[in-house]
């Protein structure tokens, strides 16, 4: 593989073209509302199972409505962003897609582990985990520092 080496990650190519970064916080910004936007619509029918389990239950399966949320976002999160576009619907609409600075594809546990961390870093740091952003290089947040990842513009 042709890469530099840096901090001992090999780094693809591709990770240095010139409007790799053009744009990036503002569309991932775009592409959060848009993936939560789709999540909240997934739970309209998983609401409507745990619903009707609960019936046919008589009332226990009314305790999942504690954990669909987490628990759809996480499916969904793993299903797309480490699948083979990289990239969650929202961050497909608006042309960015997750790498890792080693090269390897995102698999669902970096994925779910990506949006976990993403979570942890807003409730200690609210919604100034963007200042991250201002600072460091390529536009890598937190959590994105802390996994070895960058989102980059999506030329396919």
């Amino acid at each position: 593989m042709n890469g530099r080496v840096i901090t001992g990650e090999i780094e693809p190519p591709r990770l240095y073209a010139a409007g790799a970064y053009s744009g990036i916080r503002t569309r991932r910004i775009f592409a959060f509302l848009l993936d939560y936007l789709i999540v909240g619509v997934l739970l309209v029918p998983v609401g409507i199972v745990v619903f009707v389990l609960g019936l046919l239950t008589l009332g226990w399966a009314w305790s999942l409505f504690t954990v669909i949320v987490p628990i759809v976002a996480l499916t969904y999160v793993f299903f797309t962003l480490g699948g083979a576009n990289q990239a969650t619907t929202g961050m497909r609409a608006m042309g960015v897609r997750l790498e890792r600075l080693d090269g390897r594809r995102i698999d669902g546990l970096t994925a779910v582990a990506h949006t976990v961390l993403f979570w942890l870093g807003n409730t200690v740091l609210t919604p100034l985990i963007l200042l991250v952003t201002l600072f460091s290089d390529r536009k890598r947040t937190l959590h994105d520092l802390l996994l070895g990842t960058v989102a980059v513009r999506d030329e396919r």
